[in-house]
């Protein structure tokens, strides 16, 4: 179970600083907040801010929409417990190439 919000960069730039440390906005921040019970559904909040998916989209040669997706999909892997290096490692990490992945299969 999972929802996604959609917030501006004033918003995103709180979440960021509140809960991570980070000064300014950044693209998506995921929390998983575990399972529902034993057996249960995986629980977690994505909030992506689109301001900074549309510079990114624009940055990468990618369409706003197909970068949306992949913020969902990044984040969703974050709230399943997925992880990735920070810098430039990332794109090279595991986390990453199972995001490109799932990202093919859907566009």
């Amino acid at each position: 179970m999972l929802s996604i919000t959609f917030v501006g960069r004033a918003a995103m730039s709180e979440l960021n600083r509140h809960y991570l440390g980070h000064h300014g906005p950044t693209d998506v921040i995921s929390f998983g907040l575990g399972r529902s019970g034993q057996r249960g559904p995986v629980v977690g909040d994505i909030y992506i801010c689109p301001e900074i998916a549309r510079s990114n989209a624009k940055r990468e040669g990618a369409s706003s929409g197909e970068e949306l997706l992949r913020l969902v999909v990044h984040g969703t892997l974050h709230v399943l417990g997925y992880d990735h290096p920070a810098g430039p490692a990332r794109i090279s990490s595991k986390m990453w190439r199972k995001q490109e992945r799932i990202l093919a299969r859907v566009l």
